[in-house]
């Protein structure tokens, strides 16, 4: 993989164009329709860029819902945002394979850690949060990454959809007058 890069480049220029996945690990793939429905809408809001933390699960498969709709989205970016080098190695050997085909085919990687470290999810959690104006989710209400990282995602503004039907709605961000 490649190192991250000092400045990410892409948000810097389109923050308000980039959408971020956040979802459990525990995620069965019953909503794959429904994440390909999300990308196209919100691609005809105006969204080009879109980050995945790489987690097996939701996330891995939303990285590939953004993969299979930029074969007919023209300008359609999906960046692979792994929290640590090796992460795949504690994945199944199915989910390592996924995960090695999407950074293969992913427009950009960024590799937060060398290693791994006390803390490092909750560092990726933050940059999805930082660098999206909007997050979707699979989220069923229970604790953990997910449950911190929409709870991030609130107090920072920012809009949540989330396509877990057993999960709890989300209020839109209340409008700022600056």
């Amino acid at each position: 993989m490649r190192p991250a890069p000092a400045i990410f480049r892409t948000m810097n220029r389109h923050p308000a164009a980039t959408a971020a996945f956040t979802g459990h690990r525990t995620y069965c793939g019953t909503a794959s329709a429904a994440l390909r429905c999300a990308v196209g809408t919100l691609y005809a809001e105006g969204f080009r860029t879109f980050l995945s933390g790489m987690a097996a699960g939701f996330d891995l498969a939303a990285a590939e819902a953004v993969l299979e709709c930029r074969r007919t989205l023209p300008g359609l970016r999906l960046v692979a945002v792994v929290p640590f080098e090796g992460q795949q190695n504690r994945f199944s050997s199915r989910d390592r394979e996924l995960f090695e085909r999407i950074i293969a085919a992913a427009d950009e990687t960024v590799v937060l850690s060398a290693h791994y470290h006390k803390g490092v999810y909750m560092l990726r959690n933050d940059f999805l949060v930082a660098h999206a104006a909007r997050i979707v989710a699979w989220f069923d209400g229970s604790p953990g990454g997910t449950h911190y990282t929409l709870r991030r995602a609130v107090q920072a503004g920012r809009r949540i959809d989330n396509l877990c039907p057993a999960g709890p709605l989300f209020p839109p961000p209340a409008p700022t007058l600056f």
